[in-house]
Parts: C-alpha cells; structure tokens; sequence
C-alpha cells in the first residue's frame, strides 16, 4: 500500500505538481538536493553528455555553464517546460554579461521520450546521466539503448539514492521517513552492486559503486563504462 501511494505521490509530483518539485525536494533532503545532484559533475566525462530524466533542469544548468553540449530527455511535458524556462533565464544572463561569450549562445537541447527508446542515433554521447530516476533507469531497453548511444569507452552515471547520515532531529526523521517509505534501504549499496552487476555487464558495461559523503549524507554513485570492444 505504502509502494502504491509513494508511486501516486512521485507520479503527480512528476506531471501536474511539477512546479512544486525544487520545494518538495529540498525539504525531503533538507536543503541538500541540488548538492546531490551535482554531485555527479566529477563522473561527467567527454563534451556531448544526455541527461536522462531531466527534470527542472538544475544538472542541464551546470552542464551549460561548463559548455558543454548538453541534452535533456524526459517523459514529463510539465518538467520539460519547467527546465526549458530555467535554461532560458540561464542563457538570457549570460547574453547580458558578454555577447563576445560563447557560452552564451547555449543550445536549449530538450527532447520527450522515454530511456528504453532513446531517439539519438548510434555513438552520440560521450556520457549518458541521471539522478534519482525511477526503476526504468534498470530497465534491460534502457540498458540497451544505453550501450547503443554511448561511444566507445562512453560511460553512463547513475545517481540512484542518497542516505542522511547527520545525528540531528531533523536529519534523523528524515532518515527514517526514507527507510519507512523504501526510498533509501540500509543496505542500499548491496542492492547496487547486486542489481547492477548482471545487466550491465550482459551489456558490456564494467560497473563502480562510488560512495560520497556529502553534508552529512552518503550519496550513491553508480558508473558504468561501455568496453571499447
């Protein structure tokens, strides 16, 4: 019952409530969500990087300002507009700033679709991204879609949960509200390695688990790099 109404709760959080997502995020994880998510900058390797499951665009606005070619892919309208706004006031500063600045003339590069059916040809991206995604992002298709747009030594990061390790009474209820609702299981680096191991390599991808502490959390990192062969 819990899994179904979690599922209902992220679904509307997704689509209708989409505009409450960054508010609804940061309470959560009090205040440490966005660091979360770039946490996974130091994995990004090469210049052409998809991010899958996009959301507000926060991950879109760092790859921009490292001008980097950066794409956006999620199934959600509402998230696509939501990112596409924030990526336009991003491109509007720097136009202000200097317009002898390549940065920017920044692409706003946003696609609908789903990971399991990735509408980029063959060898298009150096790293494929995602952050806190749904169990698609494990999905044998996505898996193969995966391997067939990454170019060789091409690598796919993962950011699949974090954990609230701070000794305060906030921290700790919001550490238990994670355990109780499955979000973040004790023993979620197991599940990693374990879940990973067999599809990805079927697929011809070696897998670390990274473990980052992170203002009193432990973030998980997952990166699988495609072989050159």
């Amino acid at each position: 019952m819990v899994k179904t109404l979690l599922r209902f709760f992220f679904r509307l959080l997704y689509h209708e409530f989409a505009f409450t997502y960054d508010l609804v995020a940061a309470t959560v994880s009090i205040g440490r969500w966005k660091d979360w998510v770039l946490s996974v900058l130091p994995f990004i390797q090469g210049n052409r990087i998809l991010e899958i499951g996009h959301g507000p665009g926060h991950l879109q606005l760092a790859l921009q300002g490292r001008n980097l070619q950066a794409f956006g892919l999620d199934a959600s309208p509402q998230m696509g507009q939501l990112a596409r706004r924030n990526l336009k006031r991003l491109i509007r500063s720097k136009t202000a700033r200097s317009t002898n600045d390549r940065s920017a003339y920044a692409q706003i590069n946003l696609t609908r679709g789903l990971s399991q059916s990735l509408p980029f040809p063959a060898e298009s991206f150096d790293t494929l991204v995602s952050t806190f995604p749904a169990e698609y992002i494990f999905d044998s298709k996505t898996i193969a879609e995966a391997q067939r747009v990454l170019t060789a030594n091409g690598c796919f990061v993962i950011l699949p949960g974090a954990t609230i390790l701070g000794r305060g009474v906030l921290d700790r209820a919001m550490a238990l509200l994670f355990r109780v609702t499955g979000e973040t299981p004790p023993n979620l680096a197991e599940i990693l390695h374990e879940r990973s191991r067999k599809p990805f390599a079927s697929s011809g991808f070696h897998v670390v688990v990274h473990e980052l502490n992170i203002r009193s959390s432990m973030v998980f990192i997952l990166v699988a790099t495609k072989s050159s062969t």
